[in-house]
């Protein structure tokens, strides 16, 4: 079956510096999986912490089924992530250290059920971004002078 992703969270890499990444489950209520079908999720503001030993999404907004009833979710609910316990430890461990946070990279399909890709980063400073974006101008003109060659 393979990968296919939903969302793809580009704002993270640009706001972060990502020093390692994370395959974890999501658990979903019906209408939240067939709004994930429609492509209908936004990743930018959502953020991965840890409570009580266990690992949960905030703010991510999956949109209101379209033809849902009034069983439909709340698009704005924690929702728990599944991991396994040594990821758990791992990531516990890292979120005690200051200055890491969990950032949503991308959320995918995978053999039929949705997965989120969490990456451990370090927030960018000004200059630091600066710097991104000039390396990401260069490699562009870079290319551009060597098509036209």
């Amino acid at each position: 079956m393979g990968i296919k992703i939903i969302s793809d969270n580009r704002k993270a890499r640009f706001n972060y510096e990502i020093l390692e990444n994370f395959e974890v489950g999501v658990v979903l209520q019906g209408t939240e999986v067939k709004s994930l079908r429609a492509g209908k999720v936004h990743l930018s503001d959502s953020y991965a912490t840890i409570h009580k030993g266990e690992l949960y999404w905030l703010n991510a907004n999956i949109a209101e089924y379209s033809h849902g009833n009034r069983a439909n979710h709340d698009p704005l609910r924690t929702r728990k992530l599944l991991a396994h316990a040594h990821e758990l430890r791992r990531l516990i461990g890292v979120v005690k250290e200051k200055g890491l946070a969990l950032i949503p990279l991308k959320a995918y399909w995978k053999n039929g059920r949705v997965k989120l890709d969490i990456g451990i980063g370090r927030g960018k400073k000004l200059h630091d971004k600066r710097a991104t974006q000039r390396d990401r101008e260069w490699n562009r003109d870079k290319q551009r002078l060597i098509k036209d060659q």
